[in-house]
């Protein structure tokens, strides 16, 4: 009889506690009753950038909402828990927990992947995306992510020309010029013209654009002001050059210790509506940037079909063979790899 005074006080004591932490009663019972997982994802676009604000920001609250607080997401932008080339092993090794990359930073490791990246297969951040997504669903190319737990692919909008100095009209006005290159499908692309591709990410671009270690780059729309070359590049070439694909993946062991619930708030939260939504928000965002080039008064000059542009056409399909020839010597099945990425492409125009 004499505790039931005692267990009212210790009773009123921690519902204080917990209407003082501002948490619902469903999180703080989790809180205390469950263990919480902390996930650390990096990736190397700046914490201001559209797809960090709209994708994986969201991304990141939705897991914690639909876990009840069991699973915290932790975000580092701008490559600063891992370089942007290396994020995929990072993850694979678990340095970090999730991963974002492009995969044409890492040469040659995701050479099947790449193929959609060609010219000529998407016009725009959904269709590339869409592409990427059903030939991994497919089986087509997922034995390049066997050693991780792929969440989701998704591309940039179409990589165009941008320059300090001068407009290029025609690959002729390419040669000798230093361009930055992505990955080896844009670089055998950029060759192709007479071009020298430089490798770098694009955390490195402002800087080398600005001392003139490269005189130009090939970049989509969204990511001229994203990282601000909007300041550096007047002139600028409105082509679809090439694509970039990307993906989010995380680490097998990670997602393997989870159990069965919070897996399946993982793979709830993965898949082609994230691929669709980011190239809604790409596509839309590459317009703006599209417009903000035309609002300065650079010169800009519109080449929409360059496949069946007398002076861009054999370049590029040049560039094309190249890259699916190089594929082929390493014992894969490129051209049956580049015959399903039209197929997709098909598929998924919008």
């Amino acid at each position: 009889m004499k505790l039931a005074p005692f267990f009212s006080i210790g009773a009123l004591a921690a519902i204080s506690l917990f209407g003082c932490s501002g948490q619902s009663d469903n999180s703080s019972e989790v809180a205390s009753n469950q263990e919480v997982t902390v996930l650390r994802f990096s990736h190397f676009y700046p914490a201001t950038a559209d797809v960090n604000k709209e994708i994986f920001e969201p991304w990141a609250k939705k897991i914690g909402e639909d876990s009840n607080g069991r699973l915290k997401v932790e975000v580092y932008p701008s490559a600063t828990l891992s370089k942007a080339d290396t994020a995929y092993e990072s993850t694979v090794k678990g340095t970090i927990d999730i991963g974002s990359q492009v995969q044409g930073y890492t040469s040659g490791r995701f050479p099947l992947t790449q193929i959609a990246e060609l010219p000529g297969l998407s016009n725009s951040s959904t269709q590339t995306g869409c592409m990427l997504q059903t030939l991994y669903e497919n089986g087509t190319i997922s034995s390049e992510y066997e050693d991780s737990h792929l969440l989701f692919m998704f591309a940039t909008g179409p990589g165009t020309l941008h320059s300090a100095d001068k407009l290029i009209r025609t690959p002729e006005d390419m040669k000798g010029m230093r361009i930055r290159r992505p990955s080896a499908v844009a670089g055998d692309i950029i060759e192709s013209m007479g071009a020298s591709p430089v490798g770098l990410p694009a955390n490195d671009i402002y800087t080398s654009l600005q001392r003139g270690v490269v005189d130009g780059l090939s970049f989509p729309w969204e990511a001229i002001t994203t990282f601000k070359l909007d300041e550096l590049t007047k002139y600028h070439t409105n082509i679809p050059f090439y694509s970039s694909a990307l993906m989010m993946t995380m680490n097998k062991d990670k997602y393997e210790s989870l159990p069965d619930d919070l897996k399946k708030v993982i793979d709830d939260n993965s898949g082609m509506a994230l691929t669709k939504k980011v190239g809604e928000m790409w596509d839309r965002t590459d317009l703006l940037g599209l417009q903000a080039a035309k609002d300065r008064g650079d010169e800009i000059i519109d080449i929409p079909d360059p496949l069946n542009d007398p002076d861009w056409k054999g370049p590029l399909l040049k560039g094309t063979q190249k890259y699916l020839d190089d594929v082929g010597a390493l014992g894969l099945d490129a051209e049956s790899v580049y015959e399903k990425a039209k197929a997709a492409s098909v598929a998924c125009k919008v």
